[in-house]
């Protein structure tokens, strides 16, 4: 019929089939549980081939953590996740190609096949998990319970790779969806509520990571206001994830139309109990959209004075330079009134108060205390250039006041005033500036002052009457022996 057909045509498409029938071999499990029992562990053959798996699997990790050490791969911030699935999945890779090569050449020997089979499906469904717990730890947060949960969701997954090995699964399967009931007009057994719940988990899941890369991009466009990107981000990862919601529910079997029955008890529970929760929420919103406060402002609230450290859609996190950290909600900031330091400017206006001596050169002293306080890179020295002033006359000296501004109060004062104070001392010590002392006068008032030939009379009439009293006692112990 087709005359003009080279004769290389029916061979390649015989080698076609072949290696088709080879690959869709690759994800069948085949009774790998009796094939196992009965041919590797009495024959001689088996013992070899499962040698060989061991040893390809070792030299294929040993393989890939030199590729991992010898070669490093500079990407842009936005494929950090592919790289990290590439470093995740290449020695499964490397065990999936090995092993491929290892069973075409396994077959030439006439022997059937169980080890590098095994390894192929093992490979396969590494793979698998690698990516999938790469993406799972992408979409979480970094929390110390992220860890532990990827490691169960790794051991779930590997548990239902042995039950797909040994055949298991079917009989699970089938007893899942014999177990059936209804939910309205919905028809659900115990099977489609598992597989619906796997697929809310993975739109989930993906919805997260979405939203997560949006949020890192958001994040770094630093032409737009830090308030305004994290209002973004935060309004997309709302989004994606109710969509996510709506998305997967179907899936399950659950319409739609039955969340309009929740809907007006979900008010009326906003509406009583969960009333703080969501004026909280709009209050995060309304403080983004604002701009009043920004991450880096310097806050007092309710007598706690802290820095904004984070902003979330429920609080806001104020960190105090002495270390400790307030949750405050966010309907704090629309109802109470808050003292916003770096509302206008950044830098903080801060004062040292300094005495000296009645007989100390004034007019130096404070240009020593202005030229101390210029020395410091971190206080303002163009618009607002540090100034002394004289504040007052003490009872032990002049009272004289450093005023300064900060440019970068986040970073704390103790060490700024400690420097500023010793270059002052320093400065008035070699100019001979002193620093006063409490001093007093002490006077004595009396009617008739004693006499030095007074004081004399009135020491020796004390002496005479002590030597007295110490002769008496001896007088009336010798009286009482003579009688």
């Amino acid at each position: 019929m087709f005359p003009h057909i080279p004769p290389i045509l029916p061979k390649i498409a015989a080698l076609s089939e072949h290696w088709a029938d080879f690959f869709s071999q690759l994800f069948a499990p085949s009774e790998f549980t009796s094939a196992l029992l009965e041919r590797s562990f009495r024959q001689t053959s088996g013992w070899v081939e499962a040698g060989i798996v061991v040893a390809l699997t070792v030299a294929m990790w040993w393989l890939s953590e030199w590729l991992l050490k010898r070669y490093t791969w500079k990407t842009p911030t936005y494929l950090g996740l592919l790289k990290h699935i590439g470093k995740r999945i290449l020695w499964p890779v490397l065990m999936w190609f090995s092993a491929i090569i290892a069973l075409s050449a396994w077959n030439f020997t006439g022997f059937s096949s169980v080890w590098l089979r095994l390894l192929l499906l093992a490979a396969n469904w590494m793979i698998a998990i690698r990516i999938t717990l790469a993406v799972f730890h992408a979409a979480l947060p970094a929390k110390p319970w992220s860890d532990r949960l990827e490691r169960t969701l790794s051991a779930v997954l590997w548990v239902f790779f042995l039950l797909w090995i040994s055949g298991i699964d079917d009989i699970i399967i089938n007893w899942m969806k014999s177990l059936t009931f209804s939910v309205g007009s919905s028809e659900l057994s115990l099977w489609s509520i598992s597989t619906g719940t796997l697929w809310i988990g993975i739109i989930l899941i993906f919805a997260m990571w979405l939203a997560r890369f949006l949020q890192n991009r958001l994040m770094a466009n630093t032409r737009l206001d830090l308030s305004l990107r994290i209002m973004l981000s935060n309004i997309v990862r709302v989004v994606l994830v109710v969509l996510s919601v709506l998305i997967a529910l179907p899936l399950v079997g659950i319409d739609l139309t039955v969340l309009s029955v929740f809907g007006g008890a979900l008010g009326v529970g906003i509406g009583f109990g969960l009333q703080k929760v969501a004026s909280n929420y709009i209050s995060g919103f309304l403080i983004l959209g604002d701009r009043s406060i920004r991450p880096g402002d310097r806050l007092t609230v309710n007598n706690f004075t802290g820095y904004v450290t984070k902003i979330t859609s429920r609080f806001v996190v104020l960190r105090s330079p002495a270390g400790p950290e307030a949750l405050i909600p966010n309907e704090t900031f629309i109802t109470d009134m808050v003292i916003n330091e770096s509302y206008t400017t950044k830098a903080l206006n801060q004062n040292l108060n300094i005495q000296v001596s009645y007989d100390s050169d004034i007019a130096r002293a404070m240009e020593i205390m202005i030229e101390a306080a210029s020395h410091q890179e971190r206080i303002d020295t163009g618009e607002n250039p540090p100034k002394a002033y004289l504040i007052g006359f003490g009872s032990d000296g002049i009272d004289l006041r450093l005023g300064f501004w900060v440019k970068d109060p986040e970073n704390g004062f103790l060490g700024l005033f400690s420097a500023i104070l010793l270059e002052i001392w320093q400065r008035f010590n070699e100019e001979g500036i002193s620093f006063p002392f409490p001093q007093r006068e002490v006077r004595i008032l009396n009617e008739a002052p004693i006499l030095p030939d007074q004081a004399k009379l009135s020491a020796a009439a004390k002496q005479a009457a002590a030597d007295t009293r110490s002769h008496e006692p001896m007088a009336e112990e010798g009286g009482q022996d003579a009688v």
